[in-house]
C-alpha cells in the first residue's frame, strides 16, 4: 500500500452506539472536514452488524476517493476476520486480541496493523512486532475507555515518543484544549471519538481539529 501523506494525523474512531444512519452521516461529514483515517469500532459482538457498518463506511470512503483522488484508510478494530471480509486497509488490535504475528500472516504485508499500548513494557515489546503504528492509550481520562492500566499524560507520551520506532497515535480524552500539547509531545496523530462523532457539525469539528493539528509540527 502506498501512502504518501501522514494517514495517522486525524484518526476518527467510530461510536458503536450510533445508528447506521447517524454513523454514515458522521463519517461522510468528517471526511469532508479532513479526517485522514477511519477505524470502525464495534463492541456489541454482532459480527453481521459489524460487517454491515464497515461496508457502509467503506462505500463512503470509496466515494470520497472517486471525488477527490485521496485515499482514506479503513481500519477494523479487533477483528481480523471482519477486516478480511470487507477487504479493509488494516486492523487495530488490542493486547488480548489475535497475536500480531498471526494477524500479519493472515492479512499479508500490504495491510496496516496497529497495536494498542497501555504500559511501558508493552511499548518495549512492540519493537520486534510486525506492526505499522501504535495506539498509545490512554493519554487522558476518557469515558469511552474503561479499565485502563495507564494514563500516560504528556510526560508519558514524550517518553514513549523517544522509545518507539513506530508512528504514535495518541488515544484517550483528546480534544481541542489539548491537541497542541499532544502533538508537541511527539504524537504523529490523534484518535478522536466524541469530539467529532458527537459534534453538532462533524465536518466543522473535524476541520477545526485539523487546522489546529496543521499548525503543529508532525512527521510526514
Amino acid at each position: 500500500m502506498t501512502i504518501t501523506h501522514n494517514p495517522y494525523l486525524l484518526y476518527l474512531v467510530t461510536d458503536d452506539q450510533q445508528s447506521i444512519t447517524t454513523l454514515e452521516h458522521v463519517v461522510r461529514e468528517a471526511v469532508a472536514g479532513g479526517i485522514t483515517m477511519v477505524q470502525v469500532r464495534e463492541k456489541q459482538g454482532d459480527i453481521r452488524t459489524f460487517i454491515q457498518r464497515a461496508l457502509i463506511i467503506k462505500t463512503v470512503l470509496q466515494q470520497a476517493y472517486i471525488a477527490t483522488g485521496h485515499h482514506i484508510p479503513l481500519i477494523i478494530n479487533d477483528r481480523v476476520d471482519v477486516a478480511l471480509a470487507v477487504d479493509a486497509d488494516g486492523v487495530h488490535l488490542g493486547q488480548s486480541d489475535m497475536p500480531v504475528a498471526l494477524a500479519r500472516q493472515l492479512l499479508g504485508q500490504d495491510k496496516l496493523i496497529g497495536l494498542s499500548i497501555e504500559t511501558e513494557q508493552q511499548l518495549l515489546d512492540s519493537a520486534t512486532l510486525p506492526i505499522d503504528y501504535i495506539g498509545l492509550s490512554a493519554i487522558f481520562t476518557t469515558a469511552t475507555k474503561s479499565n485502563l492500566i495507564t494514563h500516560w499524560g504528556i510526560t508519558g507520551l514524550q517518553r514513549a515518543a523517544t522509545i518507539s520506532q513506530f508512528p504514535i497515535v495518541a488515544i484517550g480524552g483528546i480534544n481541542h484544549t489539548n491537541l497542541s500539547s499532544v502533538m508537541a509531545a511527539g504524537a504523529d496523530g490523534v484518535a478522536i471519538v466524541s469530539a467529532i462523532s458527537h459534534a453538532d457539525d462533524p465536518r466543522q469539528a473535524a476541520a477545526g481539529i485539523l487546522a489546529t493539528l496543521s499548525t503543529n509540527k508532525y512527521k510526514q
